[in-house]
């Protein structure tokens, strides 16, 4: 056997990424949209402030006065968290706190949302602000491929948004 015929040769381009091509991705959303929407079945109306209509504070970057676009109904996970009681001198204060995990590529790529905090989910009958984002979980650990966005709610004070 000669050495040219079992020389080692340098692909011209990289294999893809091992299980992360196109088509498991699309597989991966298929299947957490059909899991979502008709198993889980839990949705959620939200509420995304309008950045040309809110007059902002030119300093402070806050708005006293928010308006917000048409409601949209998007599916999601709902987890309740949490409900604390406090005592102040004021009185009794009750905060209630749940966990929305989003779909980011069906929010993104489909209904060309962008979750932000300040925005307002309604679940039931209650309204609850997102307070902070994260994104934290990777399709098979890989950064470039996040898949959920998860928003920590607190519930809305009466008063401080009407429908």
């Amino acid at each position: 056997m000669s050495d040219e015929e079992n020389k080692w040769s340098q692909p011209a381009s990289p294999p893809p990424p091992l299980f992360t091509g196109k088509k498991e991705k699309d597989l991966v959303k298929q299947v957490n949209d059909e899991v979502i929407e008709r198993v889980v079945g839990q949705s959620v109306v939200y509420y995304p402030i309008s950045l040309e209509h809110t007059q902002f504070h030119e300093i402070y970057g806050e708005a006293v006065q928010k308006n917000f676009l048409d409601p949209i109904r998007v599916y999601a996970m709902v987890k309740y968290t949490s409900e604390s009681t406090t005592t102040t001198p004021l009185g009794v204060d009750r905060i209630e706190k749940i966990t929305v995990s989003f779909h980011k590529r069906r929010l993104t790529e489909d209904q060309n949302i962008f979750v932000r905090e300040g925005d307002f989910v309604q679940y039931g009958p209650h309204l609850y602000e997102i307070l902070t984002l994260a994104e934290p979980n990777w399709l098979y650990g890989q950064v470039e491929s996040r898949f959920e966005i998860t928003a920590e709610c607190v519930r809305a004070r009466e008063g401080l948004f009407n429908v």
